[in-house]
């Protein structure tokens, strides 16, 4: 570990220790709430291969599943929905030239992120998916720095994202992550409007 993450966590556990001590007790737990989010060193990003093709399937149709329950889609009106995610929907990506990269947190896989080039210097972000007991704890936005990094190493200039238009919540979310809005569709084959976003890479 760097000795100045290594010093940080340091005064952080000091932090813990003088709000426990001084008998602050909700402070603490909020703390403690919180202290997930400064470990990042537990977590690893690695790229996908065939083998990890039930993982990758597994993260992704287990991510979505709130999803599809909060906007009523099923597989009769959005067959296509991330929830329903197979082995062989993954192989066709992959063999399609997407690239899949699996975050694991002390080797147990939580999430993923498929990249996809359809043409030089643009790129398309999909399928970004955490499963819902490792939320909050920075995973998302770690593999959203791991695309825009990847994205900037093969000179790609902007990054898109399509995403449900009514689940403004992960819009503004995206937002803070340096994605601005761009147009909203519709489609006949979907129940839902979609918002693209886009992510502009200056040194790309």
């Amino acid at each position: 570990m760097p000795p100045a993450i290594h010093l940080w966590l340091l005064h952080l556990n000091f932090l813990r220790l003088a709000l426990h001590c001084s008998g602050i007790a909700s402070l603490t737990a909020e703390f403690e709430r919180w202290l997930p989010v400064f470990h990042p060193h537990n977590m690893k990003i690695r790229e996908a291969s065939h083998a990890d093709l039930p993982t990758i399937a597994m993260l992704v149709s287990e991510s979505n599943k709130d999803v599809a329950v909060r906007f009523g889609l099923n597989a009769e009106n959005c067959p296509k929905h991330p929830s329903f995610c197979t082995e062989n929907w993954v192989q066709a990506d992959l063999a399609r030239g997407e690239t899949y990269f699996i975050l694991e947190d002390q080797s147990e896989p939580i999430g993923c992120v498929a990249y996809e080039c359809p043409r030089p210097g643009l790129a398309y972000l999909n399928r970004l998916s955490v499963l819902p007991a490792n939320r909050n704890k920075g995973a998302g936005a770690r593999l959203v720095q791991h695309i825009v990094q990847h994205a900037r190493s093969l000179s790609v200039q902007t990054i898109s994202i399509g995403v449900i238009g009514e689940h403004t919540d992960l819009q503004r979310w995206y937002n803070k992550l340096g994605f601005k809005d761009e147009e909203t569709r519709r489609f006949p084959h979907l129940p839902f409007s979609v918002k693209y976003m886009s992510h502009a890479l200056p040194g790309g």
